[in-house]
């Protein structure tokens, strides 16, 4: 019997990884200056990459599609780990690296970023998941994550989506990050009522104790993250009581503008920045 070619239509399309960048405030900068920091700004990306190891985020048809002050990634779904781990670390690093060597007159790069996974229809890629991948990065809680990092004089803010987070650093394929050094949220957007979305911020450098007093109350409802197992839970004859710590997440929490600083798979406290 030949195959019903009626049901075509319900198959399921590939499923792909998906990056998107946004600059903060790339409207406000002058146009003559637009070019040349959106410039700057692929250089960085490029080579990120590169050291990520992923050589396809501009060889699928279609793959990057720009977004003027920014851009939309669609790899293969296997790279979504790295995404998350190593990706935003290095992503960081080289926003500093060019925040520290720009010349005065050149504007500052500072980005948004969000990782989702999802179907897409070959070969213009197209679907839901590129959708809700621009809405998580446009979210208010991903614009109060950048808050929280402008703050701390970090250049980047990054949102997980929960199907990424649970894949990825929950099935511990992220070396470097575990579920601690994540804020768990609710993606809204306004203007679209229709979605709602569990998430996961990220800002390199800060605990989550720092950035969840930047939430408003409508996007900080989502379930508290899994209790980590580390070395900041040991007795004082390993360096960290469980007493100090709380008293760092308290200040964090009182003031906003304590800076935890990231070593390794645990926070060590830092000056408070204005």
């Amino acid at each position: 019997m030949p195959p019903d070619a009626s049901h075509d239509t319900a198959d399921v399309p590939p499923e792909y990884a998906l990056l998107v960048v946004d600059m903060k405030e790339y409207s406000q900068i002058p146009e003559a200056k637009m070019a040349p920091t959106r410039s700057d700004l692929d250089d960085i990306l490029a080579t990120v990459f590169a050291q990520c190891g992923i050589d396809e985020a501009t060889k699928l048809d279609s793959a990057v599609k720009d977004r003027g002050d920014g851009a939309i990634f669609v790899l293969p779904a296997r790279h979504a780990a790295r995404l998350v781990d190593p990706l935003m670390g290095h992503l960081c690093r080289a926003l500093q690296r060019h925040e520290r060597t720009r010349l005065a007159s050149a504007p500052p790069i500072r980005l948004r970023a969000s990782v989702h996974t999802g179907p897409l229809e070959p070969s213009a890629h197209r679907g839901d998941a590129a959708n809700d991948t621009c809405r998580l990065v446009d979210s208010d809680a991903a614009r109060q994550a950048m808050t929280a990092a402008a703050d701390h004089r970090v250049p980047l803010a990054a949102v997980i989506s929960d199907t990424v987070f649970r894949r990825t650093v929950r099935a511990g394929r992220t070396p470097d990050l575990g579920a601690h050094h994540f804020q768990p949220a609710t993606a809204r957007v306004e203007g679209k009522p229709d979605f709602e979305e569990t998430c996961w911020l990220f800002v390199p450098g800060l605990a989550p104790a720092v950035i969840s007093p930047y939430l408003t109350a409508d996007n900080a409802d989502a379930p508290a993250a899994p209790a980590r197992r580390s070395s900041s839970a040991r007795t004082p004859e390993g360096g960290t009581s469980g007493k100090r710590q709380d008293s760092v997440r308290q200040k964090g929490k009182a003031s906003g503008k304590a800076r935890l600083v990231q070593v390794g798979r645990d926070y060590i406290t830092g000056p408070e920045q204005s």
